[in-house]
């Protein structure tokens, strides 16, 4: 990333995927904000908490309906 950068916004698309993004620039297509900002250690600690489960949103719900229910 660009050393000149101070300050990131948090980012995801529709897979549910994360990255951080320089603040003040135009996002690229097919991402949106998350509403968190901050230095680039301070975005990659809140992605680090809140993006537990890599798998792509679709993968996810591919295997979700996959599964078998189970009955108590």
């Amino acid at each position: 990333m660009d050393g000149d950068i101070q300050s990131y916004v948090v980012v995801l698309n529709d897979e549910e995927q994360y990255s951080i993004w320089p603040a003040g620039r135009d996002l690229p297509a097919g991402w949106r904000g998350a509403g968190v900002h901050g230095s680039q250690a301070d975005c990659l600690a809140h992605i680090g908490e809140v993006w537990t489960d890599m798998r792509p949103l679709s993968l996810r719900r591919t295997v979700d309906q996959a599964a078998p229910a189970t009955h108590q």
